[in-house]
């Protein structure tokens, strides 16, 4: 999320892309961390992205107060790798999300494998693969046979207008608030990489078609993942659109909670200021909850059946129910798993 800013004094200003004004302007970029489950959400925590220009001036850093810890240049990724280093084990989750600034570095991605998480990441349109499902061509001539076949490489949103109408699944994924939400959704193991033998990485590919309610097609999301291929498609699709939650928690923080208002400078004084932020947003979430709940029950119409104790109720499972830490060698027992999602400016 970006803070558009004037002036060179706020720690971590620079002219970067700022998605609230659609362009590149001065502004602050913090690189954000939230937990989505059935049960809620909620904005958990927060890194400030520095730009080159701040990291290769020490005098300029220590001004502001940045402590020699931070001083040395992290890309975004990077970041959303410390806060998931620090919270992950402490947050039972089964997805790790982000949009195409996350998806696409591989190194992200490889990260995220070697943590044993499971991800699902968007990637940009030009994303290269190799469809694992394909035959590869014979080879021509009498040389020697290749001991790994060479299948044709293109991009994902060419692969994408070559599928045919009988290959998309259609998926009703949730309520909005026009009616369902529906979606058509195709999946594929493909190769991704540099295509090499020693750098080629076996993934899914998600790709998901958003309808109006004229059934034109609104946009195309693109993703991969290192889930099990046989993931049902609804846990991919309710992973992907389980980002709405985390706009929701952005977007209460900058109405509700001041986040974007503040007018410090110096890096003490951010950091206090985002953590009352996020906390002020924590919350407002809980009494919220605690008003719902409050709500039901007064309105609820007299009857024995209320003060009978029910059998417990199975959580809605909005993520594919599956838990794998660090250190674990198989899945986990199903359960209901929540999602970790890293938010890019």
């Amino acid at each position: 999320m970006a803070f558009p800013k004037s002036g060179k004094q706020s720690v971590g200003v620079g002219r970067q892309w700022c998605g609230r004004l659609g362009k590149i302007d001065n502004c602050q970029v913090g690189v954000f961390m939230a937990y989505v489950s059935s049960r809620g959400h909620a904005l958990v925590d927060v890194e400030l992205s520095l730009p080159h220009e701040w990291t290769d001036d020490k005098a300029r850093m220590n001004k502001a107060g940045v402590p020699k810890t931070h001083q040395k240049f992290r890309k975004r990724w990077q970041l959303c790798l410390d806060m998931l280093d620090r919270y992950g084990d402490e947050l039972p989750h089964a997805w790790i999300t982000g949009d195409d600034e996350l998806g696409q570095p591989a190194r992200f991605r490889r990260e995220l494998r070697d943590r044993d998480e499971r991800y699902l990441l968007a990637v940009p349109c030009d994303t290269t693969i190799r469809d694992l499902e394909v035959l590869p061509p014979e080879p021509a001539g009498t040389g020697r046979k290749r001991t790994r076949p060479r299948r044709p490489s293109q991009r994902v949103d060419a692969w994408t207008a070559g599928r045919s109408d009988s290959e998309w699944t259609r998926i009703d994924v949730r309520d909005g608030e026009k009616g369902p939400i529906v979606v058509d959704v195709i999946r594929r193991r493909v190769e991704t990489g540099q295509f090499r033998a020693t750098q080629v990485t076996e993934e899914v590919l998600v790709v998901i078609r958003y309808r109006n309610r004229d059934e034109r097609t609104v946009k195309t999301d693109y993703y991969l993942s290192n889930a099990d291929p046989e993931t049902p498609l609804e846990s991919f699709c309710r992973a992907a659109k389980a980002e709405h939650r985390i706009e929701q928690c952005l977007q209460r923080g900058k109405s509700e909670a001041g986040l974007a208002d503040y007018e410090v400078r110096n890096w003490v004084g951010w950091q206090h200021h985002m953590t009352l932020s996020l906390l002020a947003t924590w919350f407002l979430t809980v009494e919220t909850r605690r008003a719902e709940k409050k709500d039901a029950g007064h309105h609820a119409p007299a009857s024995p059946s209320r003060h009978r104790r029910d059998p417990p109720r199975e959580p809605r499972v909005r993520f594919t129910p599956r838990r794998r830490g660090p250190h674990a060698a198989a899945p986990a027992p199903q359960s209901t798993g929540p999602l970790l999602s890293l938010e890019k400016p």
